[in-house]
């Protein structure tokens, strides 16, 4: 089926699937329709938004893009893909419960299936919520998820590793208290070791997300998947490969190199890629 024919409900049901089933899943995160029509070429069976890898494409640090561009880069992802979408929802661009809420009903009229609710504040003297307001706010999100006609996947994030707080101990009560406000999975990006994982991982009972791709963690895929990990997710790290590429390029070519035409994929290469793929409405 194509991105046409699908409903939001198919995806919404397949996306649901992938967390019920036995096993462990990859999740990339494009950073616009083309990469995202790549992976799902690829055979990946769900993406997921990346906040930095849309900010880079915007020319903007990560962190500075508004909800109404946001809306509007997740609708594009959902149109231009059969795959179902979870959306990296940032902190549901408001601290109070409510805001979370409201951002996880507009993510869902975009298009997504699911989406991530961080509990960081934006402030530098005080980065994380108090628990029991994050959980709050993981309780309104689940609770407007469930109000959708369709299965709406809410994962909550411990931000503590991300934020310099490398605290193990309070990250774990972080995602005991939003998986009892109603996360249906838990996030806890940074940790750095398997050690850390397969601890959280005893202390926890709903699917664990992994990202790859920031800190010093280089589990592969099987290894994270014999631990018990649910779910593997690639952050803004492909984004970064991408454009990591483009700057070598361009600084070879400011020293009158071009080498960097070695490593491009040709024109025919990607036309063929993209023919498979029905045409981006206006």
């Amino acid at each position: 089926m194509t991105a046409s024919t699908l409903t939001q409900t198919d995806k919404a049901m397949a996306f649901h699937a992938l967390h019920a089933g036995a096993g462990c899943f990859v999740i990339p995160n494009p950073w616009d329709v083309g990469s995202a029509r790549l992976l799902e070429a690829a055979g990946f069976r769900a993406l997921a938004s990346s906040s930095a890898g849309l900010a880079f494409s915007l020319g903007q640090p990560d962190g500075l893009v508004g909800r109404d561009v946001l809306l509007q880069y997740l609708a594009a992802l959902c149109a231009g893909s059969s795959l179902p979408v979870s959306a990296d929802l940032e902190n549901g661009f408001g601290d109070a419960p409510e805001a979370a809420a409201q951002t996880v009903t507009l993510a869902a009229a975009a298009g997504v299936v699911g989406g991530s609710i961080e509990d960081s504040t934006g402030l530098s003297d005080a980065p994380l919520h108090e628990i029991a307001h994050a959980a709050e706010r993981i309780r309104a999100a689940a609770e407007a998820a469930r109000a959708l006609p369709f299965p709406f996947v809410v994962t909550a994030r411990a931000e503590n590793f991300v934020l310099g707080r490398p605290d193990l101990a309070d990250t774990i009560a972080r995602l005991q208290a939003y998986q009892e406000a109603g996360a249906d999975v838990l996030f806890a990006p940074g940790l750095r070791t398997v050690e850390e994982i397969a601890l959280v991982l005893r202390e926890i009972d709903r699917p664990l997300n992994v990202l790859l791709g920031l800190g010093p963690l280089r589990a592969s895929v099987p290894q994270l998947a014999a631990l018990g990990v649910k779910r593997i997710s690639t952050g803004g790290s492909l984004a970064r490969v991408a454009w990591g590429a483009f700057m070598r390029a361009v600084d070879e070519l400011q020293q009158g190199g071009c080498g960097y035409l070695a490593q491009a994929a040709s024109h025919a290469e990607l036309c063929a890629a993209f023919a498979a793929f029905p045409a981006v409405a206006d």
